[in-house]
């Protein structure tokens, strides 16, 4: 953006429409603060969502996302300011990004959990396809009109959560470990839509597991951050595999086809820059939706390992394709850009629906409660640093080594296929304690994992067979107050009971 440029860059540098150019020393701090803060707020939030709760914490954190848009909205031609703001905004941004995963986790039924979970995934795509929209919208008018408002409309979005979020309900979970058992009580039955000590089976159920957890921790010593490496009951095996798949997720190479997507469809006629982002956003968007679906019906384990198998096998054709046909992106042929543009939309698609929303999920539902904000906030921290070491370095080495660069990317995928396959364990249809206890469970191993059952099931179909069984309950005890006897004046009068 012209306007952007002669306002914060430093060069002078009259082959340029604006007039200036940046230094690279300075271009790469504007651009990797925000990385910076997000690193940093992802820290900051765990103890915040602790302290706070997990609502009004987000609402703090979207209030400082908030004041960092302002700072840079308001900057003219300082490029600082627009650093410290992008510093600011990366810590609401880090801190929501370890937050809002875990409320949903910790709040939704588990039967629907994955799906719930994956729409966080799922908003980041709308989000960005959403600023690639309102980028051609504004593109036009040369005035600081081109950025203010994309940046500025940052507050809308977040304005949305911050005062969403106060409509519903507190992390049940959250609430019992503090001994607020009546309000974890009414949290657990606002989510399913029923009425306060009406004795709705499923409430029911999910209370007692969540007081059961809670009791089980309540003698153990508050966890700090060293807890999380400790090596019992497999909590540092956990961390090291959530933080591991976070870095994995990054090193897909999803972002580098988002690099070379101008250079690519360039080839076969799309030479604005604006289009390009457009289309693989809308793909971006649209196969996440079949993530939601997928990863919900068919488990999380195989999903990330048949992902990673796809993504890396439409890697190698696209740099095979590149170094074969180029090797440089203005070297490519019009048949082979149409290849590079299909390989590029493949991989999209297995992204967007396994390892995207996959990994999201994952971190929302495998750590044990004590440790649980902590885990995932180091987690999400992996995710960050991997995502500025990609931003900072893929320039340089793609300027260098061009389609090669995917040949790197293809073996990340393959590694990511083998660390899923040895080390992730399949947490579907389990509650969030059945979770904890299939990873004490001494005798699971992750590819036998998918049989594990909680005591007194089978087989996870049995799970989900008393799941449409109780399904059947509800309906008939909504309609019939003498459905469950003596049950609905049990649980008025004491609708608190564990047992």
């Amino acid at each position: 953006m012209e306007d952007f440029q002669r306002r914060f860059a430093t060069v002078v540098d009259p082959s340029t429409k604006s007039g200036k150019d940046w230094n690279p020393w300075i271009e790469g701090v504007v651009v990797s603060l925000l990385s910076v803060g997000t690193a940093i707020g992802v820290l900051i939030g765990a103890p915040l969502a602790e302290k706070l709760g997990r609502r009004y914490a987000m609402v703090v954190e979207c209030i400082v996302f908030d004041i960092g848009i302002i700072i840079q909205v308001t900057s003219f031609y300082a490029w600082y300011q627009v650093a410290i703001g992008r510093l600011v905004t990366g810590l609401g941004v880090g801190a929501l990004s370890a937050a809002v995963p875990l409320y949903q986790s910790e709040t939704v039924p588990r039967q629907v959990r994955g799906a719930l979970v994956g729409t966080y995934q799922l908003f980041i795509t709308l989000g960005i396809l959403l600023a690639y929209c309102i980028n051609i919208l504004t593109r036009e008018p040369n005035s600081s009109a081109q950025w203010r408002v994309p940046i500025a409309l940052g507050i809308f979005f977040s304005s949305i959560l911050a005062i969403g979020i106060l409509f519903c309900p507190e992390s049940p979970r959250w609430l019992a470990a503090r001994g607020r058992n009546e309000e974890a009580y009414r949290s657990c039955a606002a989510v399913r839509g029923a009425k306060y000590g009406d004795g709705n089976p499923w409430v029911e159920a999910e209370y007692r597991d969540i007081i059961a957890m809670v009791k089980a921790d309540e003698n153990i010593q508050k966890a700090g951050w060293f807890d999380c490496f400790n090596p019992h009951h497999k909590t540092l095996y956990r961390t090291l595999l959530g933080m591991t798949l976070q870095a994995g997720q990054q090193f897909t190479g999803a972002n580098y086809f988002f690099y070379f997507g101008t250079a690519i469809f360039s080839q076969v006629g799309l030479n604005d820059s604006f289009v390009t982002q457009i289309i693989l956003g809308a793909v971006n968007f649209a196969c996440t939706f079949l993530g939601l679906y997928v990863l919900e019906r068919f488990g999380r384990r195989w999903l990330l390992i048949i992902g990673a198998t796809c993504q890396s096998f439409w890697l190698f054709v696209f740099a095979i394709a590149g170094v074969v046909g180029g090797p440089l992106p203005e070297d490519i042929s019009k048949g082979v850009g149409q290849l590079l543009i299909v390989s590029a939309c493949l991989f999209i698609l297995g992204y967007a629906s396994t390892w995207a929303p996959g990994i999201w999920i994952w971190i929302g539902e495998s750590f044990s409660y004590r440790t649980r904000v902590k885990q995932a906030s180091l987690a999400t921290l992996s995710n960050w640093v991997s995502n500025f070491l990609i931003s900072y370095f893929s320039s340089p080495i793609a300027n260098d080594i061009h389609f090669s660069y995917g040949f790197v990317f293809a073996g990340c995928n393959l590694a990511n296929c083998l660390i899923a396959f040895f080390f992730v364990y399949e947490s579907a249809d389990l509650t969030l304690g059945d979770v904890d206890a299939m990873y004490n469970d001494p005798n699971c191993k992750p590819w036998n994992s998918s049989k594990w059952v909680p005591a007194g099931y089978t087989s996870r179909d049995q799970i989900k067979e008393k799941d449409s069984g109780q399904a059947s309950e509800v309906g008939e005890w909504s309609n019939s107050p003498s459905a469950l006897p003596g049950e609905q004046e049990k649980n008025k009068a004491n609708p608190l009971r564990v047992a």
